[in-house]
């Protein structure tokens, strides 16, 4: 059962690639840190899927997981939105 958790957790990453991959199209700087962005954003939550996976029935570890991933991903967030405000031009 553990198994399945962090697999849902892994394709609920997916999506971040393919936002990554469609701003990865586009050749100005602010497309490719969109991209950058989006990509690291799959990139954590990929990491704490695994990191679920090791964490197995602990439920301790499991927490501290689920915390940092929450973390990374809000964290990039914010930063994501501050590089879209920053791009505007405005």
């Amino acid at each position: 059962m553990d198994a399945v958790a962090a697999l849902v957790v892994a394709i609920t990453g997916l999506p971040a690639l393919g936002v990554a991959a469609w701003y990865a199209r586009y050749e100005d700087e602010h497309a490719r840190g969109l991209a950058l962005r989006w990509s690291l954003i799959a990139l954590a939550i990929l990491c704490g899927a695994v990191g679920l996976y090791f964490a197995g029935g602990s439920r301790g570890a499991t927490t501290a997981v689920a915390v940092a991933m929450a973390v990374a991903v809000n964290a990039l967030a914010v930063s994501t939105v501050l590089h879209v405000r920053r791009g505007r031009g405005g």
